[in-house]
């Protein structure tokens, strides 16, 4: 094991520090914005009932900030290559040995597929824009057609993505653009500010169980504010710029998202967006630009959304299937993961499973859902909710206190704000999204389904542990690598090299 932490170390010490606060803020933010807010303004329409879905992305930006604050100083001090994999490993090590971060990458195996599927769903949402007559069936084939081109794309060596990365990025930034100004120049208020009764009645189920449903659709479109944590190594000054690109993101991501929604109400009637048989219902965004500009326009910026769509899915699983390469390979994870394809390098086994478990996840949303109870795309974002709560969101919040416990002379150069009402304010927000999910749900049991994944983990996990002889079946592996780390010239701390290997007990 030694070794295999020498290793992990010299990998992160090659990494070169040179993403600074601007590049960080704009990696956030192109994360944040996918297709994510095409897809689901009209998902927040449902789940509030009208216009005071506005409600829900202001929610959904307030948990993204004080989980973010959480990220930012477990970020600051931990500043390597790995995100909540590190954090988790650090923290839950003392007891339960490798278990959590074991845990982790079992979930990421389900919860980043499904992040996907959301975007096959969309992209076949804004095709039936161009392609009105489209069945079920057909609808069905494209989603499996896409998945399979996206492995295929994937089957080779990949050397860098910055060029589809600006590509993407260029396509978003456009695409939301033209919706915003379209909105806006032909803006009607009394559509966008009328509130149906008792729209704003804290005193009933129904409002709560709107929020609920409305806070786990915001989450959702606010994910991606932590992928500088992620590269921590590579961020120069993570102590400062690390904590604010998290910041930064949320903030701009939360007025980018406010204006959408509040525009495309001034064009679009909200009672249409939440008719099935409705364009607007499915391709909300491409009917703004017809009413705004014409067809002609609707349809160019349309394809535009669909490339959005589809590089998103590309790089999501580009990223995703490294998560069981990088786990496999310090062995905390099945080593059959840590293999490469021979000639083009990549990890065979982790991208093969997540293209299956990605078509699998969208072809069971689009028959356990239905367009009026439980939109496709709903089911999918609760699903990938409920899943990746307990191993990681719930699991972080723990880990800021237990580290601070464990090791209280770790390098902190940031310390959350506040602590811990940051942590109280993520906890509460979090339970609500996971509390609420069965009853905005009802048949679909998405609580026990998470539950479920989570035990089969477990039972994985003493299979695997049994194998390598590690805890419970051997000792624990104590690596305090961070904390004995010396600070690097612009002050985070580094990992260690060989006198920083793990301590057996």
């Amino acid at each position: 094991m030694a070794g295999t932490d020498r290793t992990a170390a010299q990998d992160d010490v090659g990494f070169v520090r040179r993403i600074g606060q601007f590049q960080a803020s704009a990696i956030n933010m192109s994360q944040m914005v996918g297709i994510g807010p095409f897809i689901t303004i009209p998902a927040m329409i449902i789940a509030f009932g009208g216009p005071q879905a506005v409600i829900g992305w202001v929610a959904g930006a307030v948990l993204a900030l004080a989980d973010g604050l959480i990220w930012a100083e477990l970020g600051a001090s931990m500043p390597g290559a790995g995100g909540s994999y590190i954090y988790l490993r650090e923290a839950f090590q003392y007891r339960t040995g490798r278990l959590v971060p074991f845990l982790f990458t079992w979930t990421a195996m389900l919860f980043i597929p499904l992040i996907m599927s959301t975007g096959v769903a969309g992209f076949v949402q804004y095709l039936a824009f161009l392609w009105p007559s489209m069945s079920g069936g057909q609808g069905d084939l494209v989603g499996l057609a896409m998945c399979l081109a996206v492995v295929l794309l994937l089957w080779r060596r990949i050397d860098s993505v910055g060029r589809l990365t600006s590509v993407l990025w260029a396509i978003m930034i456009v695409s939301v653009a033209c919706v915003i100004v379209a909105s806006f120049t032909h803006f009607h208020a009394a559509d966008a500010f009328t509130y149906p009764a008792h729209a704003f009645d804290l005193g009933s189920t129904k409002f709560w169980l709107g929020f609920a449903g409305g806070l786990t659709i915001g989450i959702y479109d606010y994910l991606g504010y932590n992928t500088t944590a992620y590269m921590g190594a590579e961020i120069k000054r993570p102590g400062r710029v690390l904590p604010r690109s998290i910041v930064y993101a949320i903030v701009g991501v939360m007025c980018i998202y406010l204006l959408m929604q509040i525009g495309t109400l001034g064009v679009v009637n909200w009672h249409d967006m939440i008719d099935p048989a409705d364009p607007a219902s499915r391709s909300v965004a491409a009917v703004v630009l017809e009413k705004a500009w014409g067809r002609t326009t609707a349809d160019v910026i349309t394809v535009l959304i669909l490339i959005t769509a589809f590089a998103s899915v590309f790089a999501g699983l580009l990223g995703g299937s490294r998560v069981p390469y990088d786990a496999a390979r310090d062995k905390v994870f099945f080593k059959q993961f840590g293999r490469l394809h021979p000639r083009h390098r990549f990890p065979v086994l982790g991208l093969v499973a997540m293209g299956v478990i990605t078509a699998a996840a969208f072809l069971v949303s689009r028959h356990l859902g239905d367009a009026q109870a439980h939109p496709p795309l709903t089911v999918l974002i609760t699903f990938l909710t409920t899943t990746m709560v307990i191993v990681q969101a719930f699991a972080q919040i723990a880990a800021v206190t237990v580290l601070r416990r464990r090791q209280p002379g770790l390098r902190r150069p940031y310390r959350m704000w506040l602590y811990p009402l940051p942590s109280v304010v993520a906890l509460a927000g979090w339970l609500t999204v996971y509390v609420f999910a069965d009853r905005n749900n009802p048949g679909l049991h998405p609580i026990e389904g998470s539950l479920g994944w989570v035990a089969l983990g477990c039972l994985a996990f003493l299979v695997w542990a049994r194998a390598e002889h590690t805890w419970p079946f051997g000792p624990k592996e104590i690596d305090e690598r961070y904390l004995h780390a010396p600070a690097d010239p612009s002050g985070a701390p580094e990992e260690a090299g060989a006198d920083g290997g793990p301590t057996t007990t």
